[in-house]
């Protein structure tokens, strides 16, 4: 037998193990592609993604015009694609940090903003809201990141409230004092952004709250109280969520503990107003091991699971996503494995947004970057996941259209909801520019008057 010299014995031991699922893409494919799956997740969005629209073409006396030009352009979705903002100013050059917002603004239009108590008011009573605030890494003021959101069109979210972790040192132990150092929080945050950011997510991972915080109890009461405080806290029509981790939360339907939580709480008249998944590998091993031969996180399974949260006529939102992007073929392998959720995803009745969670490789929390998570790799170059969803979002699930008026002046067309630019141009050259917003599973009317 041939020896191994001990200095690379050594060497060898100290390499990390790291689980590769060699026949990955096979195998992910031969679930994924099933013509079953595709069908189903193919229908879904036709149904729940696109609209009908009638456009009708008069003079200015109000006779229909036949034979007129009309063009539909697509300029923006309905639905939200988007990320965390946490690295926004802080990466090492200005070219970084130039090649960061292009990276976002480009396939998102949404953005989580951090709201982190132990890092945003490390100093009790003085919160970091200002653009001048101390750096603290991943932790950009809010003000800085509203304005930056305010200017590129981006929707904004914050997360979150109340967590059970991340907290500051100086957080109350005393039930009763931890709960007005929390109506103190929701007060000035609402006050300071309620009307600005429309989407909160108010309590994170209850499920899995340890027994050592405060406000624990076994059946979770801090969180309908937290709901109660936000809705006394916020404007009316903020959309208040409740989050939860992926493990809770995607369990088949009989067993799932998150779905049995949240109608019970709204039952028990708790303000939630939409819904939140996490979707989190933060390793190549987890990936390999968990995801593409257990039921759980399989098509069948993830379509069954959001079908019947849909039934509860909430917006559901996926709203932290982490596809490792290391190992052996690791980019290829996030690629496709993105693709397919998110096309799924995007069936989905109910859903309304879908977050990425670290943009850019070797950005994300404590050693949760070693999974290279991100869709742009460290110098901001795109990865095959980036292209990918640049193509199914400025591509393939967006509509332009051009048709001619019919006898009765109008023309029609079906297309993906959203704000679209219509022309119509008569022979003549006379010309109308107009808006319409497309809306999803109705049928979408308007005139154009030629003059």
């Amino acid at each position: 037998m041939k020896r191994i010299p001990l200095v690379a014995f050594m060497i060898l031991a100290l390499v990390p193990f790291v689980w590769v699922h060699a026949d990955f893409i096979e195998d992910f494919r031969a679930v994924w592609t099933a013509p079953e799956i595709v069908k189903r997740i193919d229908a879904g969005i036709e149904q729940h993604r696109k609209g009908d629209a009638v456009i009708l073409v008069k003079d200015k006396e109000g006779r229909p015009l036949s034979n007129v030009t009309v063009s539909a352009v697509h300029q923006s979705h309905d639905f939200l694609f988007g990320a965390n903002l946490f690295v926004l100013g802080q990466l090492a050059t200005p070219e970084l940090n130039a090649g960061y917002e292009q990276a976002f603004t480009r396939i998102f239009n949404f953005a989580s903003l951090p709201f982190y108590w132990g890092d945003l008011e490390p100093e009790r009573g003085k919160p970091r809201f200002d653009e001048d605030a101390p750096h603290i890494w991943r932790r950009p003021p809010p003000d800085a990141l509203l304005a930056w959101c305010k200017a590129h069109d981006i929707t904004p979210k914050g997360h979150p409230l109340l967590w059970h972790t991340i907290n500051p040192e100086w957080m109350p132990a005393a039930p009763d004092a931890l709960h007005a150092a929390y109506i103190k929080r929701f007060g000035e945050i609402a006050e300071r952004y309620g009307n600005d950011i429309p989407i909160w997510d108010v309590v994170n991972e209850s499920l899995v709250c340890p027994a050592t915080y405060p406000l624990f109890s076994q059946d979770r009461a801090y969180v309908s109280w937290a709901f109660e405080q936000a809705h006394q806290a916020f404007p009316d029509d903020t959309l208040l969520m409740i989050n939860e981790v992926m493990h809770a939360s995607h369990k088949p339907v009989e067993e799932n503990a998150y779905l049995k939580q949240v109608k019970a709480l709204l039952a028990s008249g708790a303000g939630i107003e939409g819904i939140g998944f996490q979707f989190h590998f933060f390793s190549r091993q987890e990936l390999d091991k968990h995801f593409p031969g257990n039921l759980v996180y399989g098509p069948e399974n993830l379509l069954d699971v959001y079908e019947r949260f849909s039934e509860l006529g909430l917006p559901l939102y996926i709203t932290e996503i982490t596809i490792p992007g290391s190992g052996d073929n690791g980019p290829a392998i996030q690629a496709e494995v993105v693709e397919h959720l998110y096309r799924l995803w995007f069936s989905i009745k109910g859903m309304a947004g879908i977050t990425w969670w670290n943009l850019v490789d070797k950005t994300a929390y404590g050693n949760e970057g070693q999974a290279l998570g991100g869709l742009v790799d460290e110098t901001l170059q795109p990865k095959p996941a980036y292209q990918a969803l640049d193509r199914l979002i400025n591509q393939e699930w967006k509509t332009d259209y051009t048709g001619k008026t019919d006898a009765n002046g109008r023309v029609m067309f079906r297309g993906f909801a959203g704000d679209y630019q219509i022309t119509a141009t008569a022979s003549d050259g006379t010309e109308r520019v107009s808006t319409l917003q497309l809306a999803a599973g109705k049928e979408n009317a308007m005139t154009c008057v030629l003059e």
